[in-house]
């Protein structure tokens, strides 16, 4: 016979009420310890890294007026900065050294070319020739008009020989002193002087139109050769390299006593007086910028107004080349070639949300930005507008006297929230 398990059943007696109650809060402030542990955990775990106060930059967000620029460096340049060159093949004699300061009109340099020696040797033969040609056409021709005036005066006293003749046969006609036939001769002999005589002023006329004429040919031919002459002279004339303008002998490309070919440049003269500045800007600034535009210069320390005068078309090395002109006096002591800064002013932005610039721009592309809350480093994404050299423009994102990591966010390799202890 199989026993029941009655025998080993046991009475349990009930939990008191306070104990229950006990179990209860236990469980409870065990939770509380779990939620406490597991919200530390996702704090450490979003507050990943660290960073000391001290090695990073915080701005505030302002309102204000964002002046729009941009910062290039560039190099001063002459305005006026002529090449000399060379005018023909010819020996090249340098009179001057590099660097030397020379007056407009000083002789630089003297070339020797025996070609163009020679040539206005022969120009100048042949134009005295030509001029004595003038002047001989020139007695010829008074010779020539005596001769048709001799002419003239001839067949005029004849025809006056001749009406003196016809009027004593014509007085004495009617007496019947002289027969009709001798009348008759007279008569025709007074009609072919006076048509000898007509005949005679008129070629006294044509003489001198056409003596005239071949002395202004002559004319005309020695002022060709003049002109010829005077050019081979300029040209000898020429091989004495003058100074255009009072500066200073830049730069030398040539040895003395070289034998250089015509249009070999020879040296370079700078015209210190007048000056520009060359800059090298970004061609993401091409777009904004404009002639007349202002522009800012420091050189040694010292700040000079100018104004953008001159953009090149061609983008060499994403760089775009322009030239700034002086507004006003030019500073003293500027030297070719020598390295400036100058600021470009883009435009002028009034009432806008603007923040301190810093290397935050350029390591968090302009998107991002950490603002400080609590001793804590929150990345939040942002919209970026104009920039300037020591501003920029907030457009969406960050509010008026919010504070922002500007420098050091680096250190922060992407995190989304860090630790600032201080």
């Amino acid at each position: 016979m199989i026993r029941d398990t009655s025998g080993q059943d046991a009475v349990i007696a009930q939990v008191p009420v306070w104990r229950r109650k006990k179990l209860i809060l236990g469980c409870l402030v065990a939770g509380a310890f779990l939620i406490a542990c597991v919200a530390l955990v996702r704090a450490y775990a979003g507050n990943s890294k660290s960073i000391h106060s001290a090695r990073i930059k915080i701005a505030q967000v302002t309102r204000g007026t964002l002046v729009r620029d941009v910062a290039v460096n560039g190099r001063m340049v002459a305005a006026i900065s002529p090449t000399l060159f060379s005018t023909a093949s010819s020996t090249v004699t340098l009179k001057v050294k590099a660097g030397d300061m020379v007056k407009k009109g000083d002789v630089v340099a003297e070339l020797e070319s025996p070609d163009l020696s020679n040539l206005l040797k022969r120009e100048q033969a042949i134009y005295d020739q030509l001029e004595a040609e003038v002047s001989r056409q020139r007695i010829l021709a008074r010779k020539q008009k005596l001769i048709a005036q001799r002419d003239a005066d001839q067949a005029e006293i004849e025809r006056i020989t001749a009406a003196r003749t016809f009027e004593r046969y014509e007085i004495a006609g009617p007496t019947g002193v002289i027969s009709k036939i001798d009348y008759a001769k007279a008569q025709d002999a007074l009609k072919t002087a006076e048509i000898r005589a007509k005949h005679a002023a008129a070629a006294t006329q044509l003489e001198g139109e056409d003596v005239d004429l071949s002395l202004k040919t002559k004319v005309a031919q020695l002022e060709q050769q003049r002109l010829v002459r005077d050019d081979a002279k300029r040209k000898v004339e020429e091989l004495r390299l003058k100074a255009p303008v009072d500066g200073m002998v830049g730069t030398l490309s040539v040895a003395n006593r070289s034998v250089v070919a015509a249009n070999t440049a020879l040296m370079t003269l700078v015209d210190l007086s007048q000056l520009e500045v060359e800059l090298e800007i970004p061609e993401t600034y091409v777009a904004d910028l404009g002639l007349g535009m202002a522009a800012e210069i420091t050189i040694n320390g010292i700040t000079a107004r100018g104004k953008l005068s001159a953009l090149s078309p061609e983008v060499v090395k994403n760089q775009v080349l322009a030239r700034v002109r002086f507004d006003g006096a030019q500073p003293v002591g500027l030297r070719q070639s020598q390295r400036v800064s100058a600021r470009l002013l883009i435009e002028e932005k009034t009432n806008v949300l603007m923040l301190s610039r810093g290397p935050f721009v350029e390591s968090e592309g302009g998107r991002f930005v950490y603002v400080v809350e609590n001793n804590v480093a929150i990345r939040r994404s942002f919209k970026l507008g104009a920039t300037s050299i020591s501003a920029v423009e907030i457009v969406d994102g960050l509010k008026l006297g919010e504070k922002v990591v500007v420098a050091g966010t680096d250190q922060f390799e992407n995190a989304e929230r860090i630790t600032l202890n201080n």
